[in-house]
């Protein structure tokens, strides 16, 4: 038996966030959050197994199932994440952790 969705995955925002999910893991392999490689052969409830990350939270005016508000990211990444958004003020610009490039020098490319 199938447990239900959440209520920002039912109704008209469903077949958006099911789209957007297929272009995800279809586009990207790495977590947004921690940087590492999402094994997509890992299931649910595997901490390492893939999800979708909301960029900002739904709980906090986030759209639930726009593309651009969706990244991959581990399970135990999303979960330790939380309804935290990251983001950080480096010289004026306001820089996502999507936007950051995935390696230890990221400060340094952002001052360049």
């Amino acid at each position: 038996m199938r447990k239900p969705r959440r209520a920002d995955q039912a109704g008209k925002a469903e077949a958006a966030f099911d789209k957007a999910k297929k272009i995800i893991y279809a586009s990207q392999s790495n977590c947004a959050i921690c940087g590492r490689a999402v094994d997509f052969d890992k299931r649910f409830p595997d901490p390492w197994s893939p999800t979708l990350d909301h960029i900002i939270p739904v709980s906090k005016g986030g759209d639930p199932a726009s593309l651009e508000n969706l990244q991959l990211a581990h399970l135990q990444c999303n979960r330790i994440k939380g309804t935290k958004t990251v983001a950080l003020q480096v010289k004026e610009k306001t820089v996502d952790n999507r936007l950051l490039p995935l390696s230890c020098e990221w400060a340094k490319a952002l001052n360049k």
